[in-house]
């Protein structure tokens, strides 16, 4: 069975291995010293994915990195958002930078001067580098791709949120972390945060009592697309391109996705309102916003996705959705409605007090039939409302155990230690289907979609599909 197949995970295991250690370290070590054309690390045959995945104790995984000795690290994409994660890091080995523009990635390149640099992840995949990790900080259309041929090449993975561009490839990197036993995190800071940890010991001691309705929302926009850095907002790709920077390789930036020109209104900065490159405000605030839903309430999959939108077209996320999910009992949990709001508030809460102001940009309001937690982003600040509840409220005592450090660290403890992360893509995936089965609702406005998770398909709406797992362009691949 190949992975486009995947659903459940087959058996035996997709990616069995037939050789021993010793032939495996010879095979690896040829793998290193030969230059592989590019993009054809992503379209080996079977035969030589069962090469690429290894066993931790071959590769040198967490058995062989003792907490007082340094991870290797490399940080893949770090012009923004991955900056912050490698200095969150930094307490380790920085041994090797890449990304695809260098001038946009200075910062990172100026500070870690002793990291091999590269262009291309492919590259380096391929070099006689000695890391154990990486980071992940791409462009959400990338994610995917790099993810998968870090984990075949046996290195742990922290990957920014959203795991990935579409359903589909989230539960393959879920399956591919299972199968491969690597350490994995997905850039879920909250997820680590006290906030978090709070609501789900509240409500598991039953604080609010039952709960069947949660509002989250993200009062933020996209809208007008290209934000400030882009001088005339658009709401189409433009009709030409413009002349590429010096120091930018847009081959590889495009990616899976299809080829267009360069133009300064998807890179930098700006490509997550596009919907070939970005997953819009449900993947970059909408995962941080239903991360503490997600935990508390233990959820799995919905059985039905319904939204509205407001703007937007093939081109660009909309400025403004509601997405409604329902998702069915769970163990002695009733059905829930989970309503997201995207570019405005929920519905004011009865219980919250005249003058009293939501959570700035955005927060979840847990509805149960004995009280309410209202929250901010990242599951912040958990109150319940009105304040004379919070006042007469005792705390239970805490029964999760808390992350010294942050995000990071806690990934980089779990490498060391060879035990899940917190976020790790077992959790982390489903998260973004969640999140991104979101997004295949937006595509088709005032259609209730339902779902089928085992099978990975919308069950009403066949051409909802093409959303579930997008094309990729010639020559790329999972594998």
């Amino acid at each position: 069975m190949r992975i486009d197949d995947i659903g459940v995970v087959p058996e035996p295991s997709l990616f069995q291995l037939n050789s021993d250690p010793v032939d495996l370290r010879k095979k690896i070590q040829d793998m290193k010293t030969t230059p592989l054309p590019r993009r054809r690390f992503l379209t080996t045959s079977a035969a030589a994915a069962t090469i690429q995945i290894v066993p931790r104790h071959v590769l040198g995984g967490p058995g062989q990195t003792p907490p007082s000795e340094k991870l290797n690290i490399a940080g893949i994409g770090f012009g923004g958002m991955g900056f912050g994660n490698l200095r969150n890091s930094e307490n380790e080995h920085i041994a090797a930078l890449c990304d695809v523009d260098h001038n946009y990635a200075k910062r990172g390149f100026d500070r870690y001067k002793q990291a091999k640099r590269f262009t291309d992840y492919q590259e380096l995949m391929a070099s006689d580098v000695d890391f154990d990790a990486v980071i992940i900080a791409t462009p959400d259309h990338t994610h995917a791709v790099i993810s998968t041929a870090a984990m075949r090449a046996g290195k742990h993975v922290y990957c920014q949120k959203p795991l990935t561009h579409d359903v589909y490839e989230s539960r393959v990197l879920a399956r591919l972390a299972a199968e491969t036993g690597l350490t994995t995190q997905l850039g879920i800071q909250g997820h680590s945060g006290e906030g978090r940890m709070q609501i789900s010991e509240w409500i598991w001691s039953g604080a609010i009592g039952t709960i069947e309705e949660v509002d989250a929302w993200c009062s933020l926009s996209y809208a007008p697309h290209g934000h400030t850095w882009w001088s005339s907002p658009l709401s189409d790709r433009p009709d030409k391109g413009q002349s590429l920077p010096a120091g930018l390789d847009w081959d590889t930036w495009i990616g899976p996705a299809p080829m267009r020109p360069y133009h300064s209104c998807y890179h930098p900065k700006v490509w997550r309102c596009w919907w070939d490159f970005g997953c819009g405000m449900m993947g970059d605030r909408g995962v941080h916003t239903f991360d503490p839903i997600v935990s508390a309430l233990k959820l799995g999959a919905p059985d039905s996705i319904e939204a509205t939108v407001e703007g937007g077209n093939m081109e660009v996320h909309p400025a403004k959705a509601v997405v409604t999910y329902h998702f069915p009992k769970r163990d002695s949990s009733p059905p829930l409605k989970l309503t997201w709001y995207e570019g405005q508030e929920p519905p004011r809460p009865e219980e919250l007090e005249k003058g009293r102001a939501l959570p700035r940009e955005g927060g979840v309001i847990f509805k149960g039939d004995k009280g309410t937690i209202l929250c901010g982003v990242y599951g912040q600040n958990p109150q319940l409302i009105p304040e004379t509840a919070m006042k007469a409220f005792n705390p239970p005592a805490r029964t999760i155990e808390r992350v010294k450090g942050g995000h990071e660290q806690d990934w980089i403890r779990a490498c060391k230690a060879g035990k899940p992360a917190g976020a790790h893509f077992g959790y982390g995936g489903p998260l973004t289907e969640i999140t991104l089965l979101g997004n295949v609702a937006k595509r088709f406005p005032g259609k209730k979609l339902l779902w089928n998770n085992d099978k990975l398909r919308i069950t009403n709406h066949e051409e909802a599909n093409k959303w579930v797992k997008r094309p990729y362009r010639d020559g790329w691949s999972l594998g």
